[in-house]
């Protein structure tokens, strides 16, 4: 199964985790503290820069008969909606600027350009997903309800088709989002399937209502001749649009190290215990200044998963600290290159897509799913057994605090030993195998010599027997 003692599991003491929250929340209040007029300035420009590029690609779009015309509208229009939907819609979402009190950026007023309405999305991702991050069974946005991401959950038929249906969630990704977060939407407020003009059911048809016939026919329809060009246009920066969104949200949740939890985990849960959570089950990808801006800063999802509703432009800088609280903490702070975490993450999506049974790793010691019994059965060398109550807490030597991982790289050089260890049992079996196959091979051939030599034996006894009773016979007759 996956974590259910996440203590146990990072090798940290509840006085550790304890500490460890005070010092994630003094983080916090640090940066409330310090929000003012740069951060304002910040989200301004961000929308008059993301309004500037849609009027300019729109405009452009009034000529895309021409093909580059055509190229250079459609790239404007993309990267207007991927700002306008991960450093826009997602974070004025989160409440990160409802500080300023501005109603055109508050969480509450702020609808984005996407297919499903944001009020559904709000309720949906900020309760269900950044409360109750990666745990089966409580986080919907855990595999989206159609990928199986842990092997925690059962494996179906339905899941072999898995791969294919990544593709289409990749590519119609604000559709599965949209429908996600409406089926928890009629979840959450308890309506009846059978009530059609549900105010669910009301908003999400009004919503696509309006994307659609904004998309797909208003902003054709206004750039005349070019109504096929625009459309074309509208369609290919949606579908870019979709492809990043999803692409970055894979990369922070579902590569290896971004950890799962079980329910029991939930029982009794202090804030440390939740920050902890909150840090070993996300990951960070690595991005400069362009990149971090075009992912929302969602290539800082830990310190997002841990603050989110902190303004996005000082994740960074809130980076620097929490990744200074994992070395003193020895906690993993789970990073790589775009595209290492999301082929560990699309390794997943596929692996996962066929039974268990053909998998090597279990749900407790897998790349994609790990949980503290992953230590059980093994001995690490700071401990004088297998158990994890005697885990050093610190490092007798340099003074430092021990935690997960060190525990993970003990194990790591334990567990290579003892697959060395038996990969020379192996070998020593084989060779064992080999020596009795060689004298059972050498006492077969001698048998097979003696049965023969016998053989021979009993035929000539036969033959003389046939020649004395021959003769006989002949000498019967004769009388």
């Amino acid at each position: 199964m996956a974590i259910t003692d996440i203590q146990a599991f990072a090798h940290l003491t509840a006085a550790d985790i304890e500490t460890l929250g005070q010092e994630l929340d003094s983080i916090r209040r640090s940066v409330e503290q310090s929000r003012g007029e740069r951060d304002a300035k910040y989200i301004r420009r961000t929308i008059a820069a993301q309004r500037g590029l849609e009027v300019a690609g729109r405009a452009v779009l009034f000529g895309s008969r021409n093909r580059w015309a055509w190229l250079t509208g459609t790239a404007l229009l993309s990267v207007a909606k991927i700002i306008e939907n991960m450093e826009l819609g997602h974070n004025v979402g989160h409440g990160q600027w409802d500080w300023m009190n501005d109603p055109e950026i508050h969480s509450s007023s702020w609808e984005w350009d996407m297919t499903g309405p944001s009020s559904q999305w709000r309720r949906a991702h900020n309760y269900s997903h950044h409360t109750y991050t990666n745990v089966l069974g409580k986080d919907e946005d855990l595999g989206f309800g159609i990928l199986r991401m842990t092997r925690d959950e059962p494996w179906k038929p339905i899941h072999l088709v898995q791969p294919l249906a990544n593709l289409v969630l990749a590519a119609t990704f604000e559709w599965g989002i949209a429908l996600h977060d409406w089926s928890i939407e009629k979840e959450l407020s308890k309506t009846p399937r059978w009530e059609v003009m549900s105010k669910p059911n009301v908003d999400f048809g009004r919503k696509i209502t309006r994307q659609v016939t904004k998309d797909y026919l208003l902003y054709p329809a206004l750039t005349g001749p070019a109504f096929k060009q625009t459309l074309k246009a509208n369609a290919t920066a949606n579908l870019v649009r979709n492809l990043w969104a999803y692409a970055v949200i894979f990369c922070g949740h579902f590569p290896d190290g971004a950890e799962k939890f079980t329910i029991e985990q939930l029982e009794g849960e202090t804030s440390g215990e939740w920050y902890l959570r909150q840090m070993l089950g996300s990951a960070n990808f690595k991005a400069g200044p362009v990149m971090a801006f075009m992912s929302g800063n969602l290539c800082y999802q830990i310190e997002h998963h841990l603050f989110p509703d902190l303004p996005s432009n000082r994740y960074s800088e809130v980076a620097v600290r929490v990744r200074e609280l994992c070395d003193k903490y020895d906690l993993p702070y789970t990073t790589g290159s775009l595209g290492k975490q999301y082929l560990l993450a699309f390794r997943t999506i596929h692996k996962l897509a066929i039974p268990d049974r053909f998998l090597k790793a279990t749900s407790d010691n897998a790349p994609e799913t790990s949980s503290e019994r992953k230590f059980a059965g093994i001995t690490l060398p700071s401990l004088p057994s297998s158990d994890t109550a005697h885990w050093l807490g610190v490092d007798p030597e340099t003074g430092q605090r021990r935690g997960l991982r060190s525990a993970m790289r003990e194990a790591k050089v334990v567990l290579k030993e003892k697959a060395r260890q038996e990969k020379e049992m192996l070998r020593e079996a084989k060779r064992a195998l080999r020596e009795k196959a060689e004298h059972e091979k050498v006492v077969l051939r001698e048998a097979t010599l003696a049965l023969q030599d016998r053989a021979r034996q009993e035929q000539a006894s036969l033959r003389r027997k046939a020649v004395r009773e021959r003769a006989m016979w002949r000498n019967r007759k004769r009388r």
